[in-house]
């Protein structure tokens, strides 16, 4: 028996047996017990393709996430790293010790802000202190907008697919318990101890998904990713942001901002269009200059250009690129963009267009329907926009301003 377990391809079928239990509704403790019959040990990409597999299997990402708590307990503590490289982790700076900094960061705001509230019976005077307790958690958004903009989509290229589709829905399950939190806030109850459940479980997940990142997660992604991948992540995470501070500086062996000969050169040629020309130069500062963001997706449904304006209304990054655009978006919404894309490509519809209230901004996005001279379908453009200052506009204004 122990020379089976032994067996990587045993293991993954003893990890779907017991997600499969717990889907059919066998109890924790039982499962438990299956499990420390079989094997102590189990490393994370295992457990990455026993989801993976079941998904294959048909089983829907809502149900793996459904289970996603409830295994991370089972396996807790018998999580191994079997091929264990060197720790980048703990280089500091590396963007895999970001990840575990900032962790500890959201993990100072719970065990000092979150729990006393969940533990205590709140009083008129603790609501202030808890709004700004949400406030300050509402950070945890530029956390898991690195690891979704930045670390998934190249996890999807090396052909991990299913733990960020799990991950992103709990992450957004996360969001939207702080977002509940804050609005019930706004209301008024009797019953202030009513917050406390809602409380209890937002502690709870979040620290689930701390629990997640370090050690299914993060062994996982050491485990695959080149200094390349890294490399690129470390480049692109400030344009989203940090929620630790004095965050060390990293240097990787391969040298930042090092390409190749070609890429170097600046582009003399000229760009011809049908109505006039523009160099390289030229054509990137004007469309980073239009007073809107555009992102196209080709008729692969596949990301290939976005711009980079100075008001962005949406994180993008440049791991989108070669994404597919189903992938960009949270798991909630894949079924809404799919339909997007669809009317447009099958001519039921030109375009589509949406408008949300995004704290101080007020955002128009708009699809269109790209087509050739012939009708032929190219792909789909995206243009977001904060109209929030057009519609203040009144009256008239005949003059430059001095």
């Amino acid at each position: 028996m122990s020379e089976l377990i032994n067996n990587s391809e045993v293991r993954k079928q003893a990890i779907k047996d017991i997600l499969k239990k717990l889907h059919e509704g066998k109890s924790l403790e039982e499962v438990k017990e299956d499990f420390n019959k079989a094997f102590s040990k189990v490393s994370a990409s295992e457990i990455s393709e026993a989801e993976q597999a079941l998904i294959k299997e048909g089983m829907e990402v809502s149900e793996i996430q459904k289970l996603c708590d409830v295994h991370a307990a089972v396996f807790k503590g018998s999580v191994l790293e079997i091929h264990k490289p060197k720790d980048v982790s703990e280089v500091p700076g590396h963007p895999a010790n970001m990840l575990k900094l900032e962790n500890r960061e959201i993990e100072r705001i719970l065990e000092n802000r979150l729990k006393p509230k969940k533990e205590s019976n709140l009083s008129e005077s603790d609501m202030q202190d808890l709004k700004g307790a949400l406030e300050e958690l509402g950070k945890i958004h530029i956390h898991y907008l690195k690891k979704e903009n930045l670390i998934f989509p190249i996890m999807e290229k090396k052909g991990i697919e299913a733990p960020p589709k799990v991950m992103w829905a709990v992450d957004d399950e996360i969001r939207a318990l702080i977002k509940d939190l804050k609005l019930k806030l706004q209301g008024k109850t009797e019953d202030l101890n009513i917050y406390k459940e809602k409380l209890t479980v937002l502690y709870d997940k979040i620290n689930e998904m701390i629990f997640k990142e370090e050690n299914i997660l993060l062994p996982m992604i050491i485990e695959s990713f080149s200094q390349g991948d890294w490399k690129a992540i470390h480049e692109e995470s400030r344009e989203i942001g940090f929620i630790a501070e004095n965050i060390p500086e990293w240097k990787p062996s391969l040298q930042l901002g090092s390409k190749s000969q070609e890429e170097k050169k600046e582009t003399k040629g000229i760009i011809s269009l049908p109505t006039g020309n523009f160099t390289l130069k030229e054509l990137t500062a004007v469309l980073n200059t239009l007073p809107f963001d555009i992102t196209f997706v080709d008729k692969e449904d596949t990301v290939r250009y976005f711009s980079e304006g100075k008001e962005r209304i949406f994180t993008r990054t440049k791991a989108a690129i070669g994404r597919k655009v189903v992938n960009c978006h949270p798991p909630a919404s894949v079924h809404i963009v799919e339909q997007i894309v669809e009317d447009l490509r099958t001519g039921r519809k030109d375009n589509e267009d949406f408008w949300i209230n995004l704290g101080s901004k007020f955002a128009l996005i708009r699809y269109f329907a790209v087509r050739d001279e012939m009708g032929e379908f190219l792909g789909v453009l995206e243009v977001s926009q904060d109209i929030k200052p057009i519609q203040e506009i009144t009256g008239e204004k005949r003059l430059a301003s001095r």
